[in-house]
């Protein structure tokens, strides 16, 4: 059953990754809110996955990488709903969630999780720890997308290219905008993902700090952001600066994300997690 929820889930996405191409081409209002309900309700759907995974296995549904994945792809479709509401910026759809599809594609070509799972990691803090890491890090996927964004509408601009693209690209400062809060939300998520992820390794392993290749890079990871954010708030950093300071703190991301799951890690390799690890 949680195979048909999630079959259906990648269905809808997929669709709605189409609708919201048409839309950036043809820009139709239609298209775009018939668009963001077939997404919604594929978010539902992948809701109602993911619970059945955690009611099966005990534990948050990223102990392998196809199921990080696709919690991965939940968290950026989560994200980008929530800042729809908030900046109702209709083309952000048109670059976030075809992000959301790839990963949700690569999830389903990859083998799921056993059933054997460590008892260790059926923790609160654990749950807490994945949960907040993983939302922040989709709400640092706007930020990265705002950030492309960003450095291709000034490209038009310098390059005097004001044609039907440039129309269809928000203002940089909008654009701006949503980046810097983007940033500051994702950090927040961070943060606390760091704080349980230590207090967890506490209860599982009695000690806060392991010196784990990713628990390293993690660190490196949030004092980029911390950078970032100081900068934007003390010094008033903004544009392509900012935009490219972004690009290269999620790149970091996405190689402690990766890196930290397959190849540099111990305890928090996807290889490791269940019957045989902790973290």
């Amino acid at each position: 059953m949680a195979n048909m929820f999630f079959t259906t889930a990648l269905f809808l996405v997929l669709l709605s990754t189409g609708g919201f191409i048409v839309y950036i081409i043809k820009q139709r209002q239609g298209i775009f809110h018939l668009s963001c309900i077939i997404l919604f309700t594929g978010f539902i759907s992948h809701t109602i996955f993911l619970a059945i995974q955690y009611h099966d296995l005990g534990v948050a549904p990223v102990i392998s990488l196809g199921s990080a994945l696709s919690f991965f792809a939940w968290c950026i479709i989560g994200a980008y709903l929530v800042f729809h509401i908030s900046f109702r910026l209709m083309v952000l759809g048109s670059f976030i969630v075809p992000i959301a599809a790839v990963l949700m594609i690569v999830s389903s070509s990859i083998p799921g999780v056993g059933s054997t799972v460590n008892p260790v990691l059926r923790s609160p803090w654990f749950i807490a720890h994945v949960t907040t890491i993983f939302i922040g890090n989709g709400i640092f996927t706007i930020s990265f997308t705002t950030a492309i964004m960003y450095l291709i509408q000034e490209g038009q601009i310098k390059r005097k290219i004001l044609g039907s693209f440039y129309k269809r690209l928000p203002s940089l400062e909008t654009l701006d905008s949503i980046n810097r809060y983007s940033i500051m939300y994702g950090f927040c998520f961070l943060t606390l993902g760091m704080i349980t992820g230590a207090i967890y390794a506490q209860n599982a392993l009695g000690s806060y700090w392991q010196w784990d290749p990713k628990e390293v890079w993690t660190l490196v990871t949030w004092l980029g952001y911390a950078m970032l954010v100081h900068e934007r708030l003390a010094v008033g950093w903004r544009g392509r600066r900012a935009a490219l300071i972004s690009i290269i703190c999620f790149l970091i991301l996405m190689f402690t994300f990766l890196g930290g799951g397959l190849w540099l890690s111990d305890y928090h390799s996807f290889r490791n997690l269940g019957a045989g690890s902790v973290i």
